[in-house]
């Protein structure tokens, strides 16, 4: 029991850069005094102490801010930062490692007794003010973007944003091309990784591909001048090393 709430409260520091200490996150954090009460709730629903257990979840609420119903399934790790406003209905699960912002809600979008929330999988982020309804499933590892409407299917991996929710594409993977110019370059570019749409990495790519175009061109017109009997010496453009230009910087700013 101690060590698991040992690994919860190092997770939590872990994704909250203003925790300060465990005793901070233990008595000054009230979605972590919502998951506590959750844990009760949840245990009294499956005893079938119904009123009991909405007793509790009542009074987390009027203490934290939180709604959690006790019939909703969460994994461990989960984390709630900020809380106020949260709401998580009664058929909705939540997997490991997932993280929800203020303002968030697992919301139903039926009277139907029936599964009518969503299931989030594991490592899932929600961010502030988002909404998901309905019973629709978020894959692993997936980003819901702040204040986002989502009420269909979302890829593993995948980051939504929007009203309604629309998956953001992710990057492409480095073409052949720019990995050449790139490597000229002594460059690691920012399109090696899936990641969110980041406009300087579209900066960076853009230029890279201006860069190839341009080389492409000077070869092309070194090629016509040898053709024509002009005698053009063949430069190897060397690697710049970033590492020893680091260095350099280090040794100029110590001298």
């Amino acid at each position: 029991m101690l060590k698991r709430l040992a690994t919860y409260l190092r997770t939590v520091a872990e994704r909250d850069p203003a925790a300060r200490s465990w005793w901070e996150i233990l008595t000054a954090y009230p979605g972590v005094h919502a998951m506590f009460a959750h844990r009760l709730a949840h245990r009294l629903w499956r005893w079938r102490l119904y009123w009991f257990a909405r007793l509790v979840s009542h009074l987390s609420r009027w203490l934290t801010g939180i709604e959690i119903h006790p019939g909703a399934k969460i994994g461990d790790r989960f984390f709630i930062d900020h809380g106020m406003g949260v709401v998580i209905g009664e058929t909705a699960e939540v997997g490991n490692d997932c993280t929800l912002y203020h303002g968030v809600t697992l919301g139903g979008t039926s009277w139907d007794k029936v599964k009518r929330h969503p299931t989030l999988g594991d490592n899932v982020v929600v961010g502030a003010g988002a909404k998901v309804l309905g019973p629709v499933l978020i894959g692993d590892n997936a980003r819901i973007g702040s204040n986002s409407v989502v009420i269909h299917d979302v890829p593993e991996g995948a980051t939504v944003v929007g009203i309604p929710g629309r998956i953001v594409t992710a990057p492409k993977e480095m073409s052949k091309e720019r990995q050449e110019t790139a490597k000229k370059m002594g460059f690691d570019a920012y399109g090696l990784t899936r990641q969110m749409p980041d406009p300087v990495a579209h900066a960076i790519d853009c230029m890279l591909d201006h860069i190839h175009a341009v080389d492409e061109k000077l070869e092309n017109i070194c090629q016509a001048m040898k053709q024509s009997g002009v005698d053009v010496a063949d430069i190897e453009i060397p690697e710049l090393d970033i590492k020893h230009l680091e260095a350099g910087e280090g040794e100029d700013r110590n001298s």
